[in-house]
């Protein structure tokens, strides 16, 4: 790789496959399927296609919440997405979402499958279908919303700007770690001072601007992200933020959802697949085997 001091960009860009990068092998400048692969389809109405990454756990959580809250009609087969086995670009999964990035959802209930893609989106498709975690009222709805798509806008910079440069790229490069290190702080301090008085991001309520912003500050904060992301940018400096994660964090239904599409989780067994609530059973059951409950 060419030294970041001396680097001069060519008049046009050209693509360099194999460029030393985490993702090297499965990045590309194209759209499009690279593969046929169909998806699997389980008996559920909801069909998850994802990985617990922050953006898929969103979803898990919303759809673990909704069940704890007696919606029936929220059981859903969730399915890995490998992303790093380039499996976002079988034909399958590109038709329901043409940007090949997890989470995506189908919801086969009604007379015609409805694909949704995108996080956020599919949080608010969610809860609107099932009337919950989403505020009614207008003035509260709306910052509910004005966050969730806060996040959606600013997550890219934590996780594609500084995760990408502090742990995935192949060089450590300080003007890069640097500036987005500073921007993941900006951001930490404008939840801390907007969660100074108030519990939730709405206001009184947990929502899904919570459900949606979690997986990445909370999960940042509590050293969830990154290996040692949260004690390099000074995580106990954000005493609000680490109050609400906390607190988050306490929920059961977060806690299932964080174990949902992941091999592993604090270096305990976690659910690639979910396809019913018993399957939390049997994972507590093979972990308390495993000695890792």
């Amino acid at each position: 790789m060419t030294d970041s001091t001396t680097y001069q960009p060519p008049r046009v860009w050209t693509w360099k496959p194999g460029n030393g990068g985490a993702f090297a092998s499965i990045n590309r400048p194209v759209a499009g399927p690279t593969h046929e692969r169909e998806l699997p389809v389980g008996r559920h109405p909801l069909q998850l296609y994802s990985l617990g990454t922050p953006n898929g756990i969103k979803v898990t959580i919303l759809l673990e919440e909704l069940l704890a809250l007696g919606q029936r009609g929220a059981e859903y087969d969730a399915w890995m997405i490998r992303i790093n086995q380039g499996e976002q670009f079988g034909s399958g999964f590109v038709a329901i979402n043409p940007n090949s990035k997890i989470p995506a959802l189908v919801d086969r209930s009604g007379p015609q499958p409805i694909r949704v893609f995108e996080s956020g989106s599919i949080l608010l498709y969610l809860a609107e279908k099932f009337g919950a975690f989403l505020p009614t009222d207008v003035a509260t709805r709306t910052e509910c919303l004005s966050w969730l798509f806060w996040q959606m806008g600013s997550a890219p910079f934590v996780g594609g700007g500084f995760g990408h440069f502090y742990v995935y790229a192949p060089v450590k490069i300080e003007y890069a770690i640097d500036r987005y290190a500073m921007e993941t702080k900006r951001q930490l301090d404008v939840l801390d001072r907007h969660l100074a008085d108030k519990p939730y991001l709405a206001g009184e309520t947990y929502t899904i601007a919570d459900m949606a912003a979690w997986p990445w500050y909370g999960g940042l904060v509590l050293g969830q992200l990154y290996g040692d992301a949260a004690t390099f940018l000074s995580a106990h400096e954000y005493k609000h933020v680490l109050r609400w994660a906390h607190e988050i964090a306490s929920r059961p239904a977060v806690q299932r959802g964080r174990l949902v599409n992941r091999d592993t989780v604090d270096g305990a067994p976690g659910l690639p697949e979910r396809h019913d609530a018993s399957d939390f059973d049997r994972l507590a059951s093979l972990r308390a085997q495993s000695g890792t409950s």
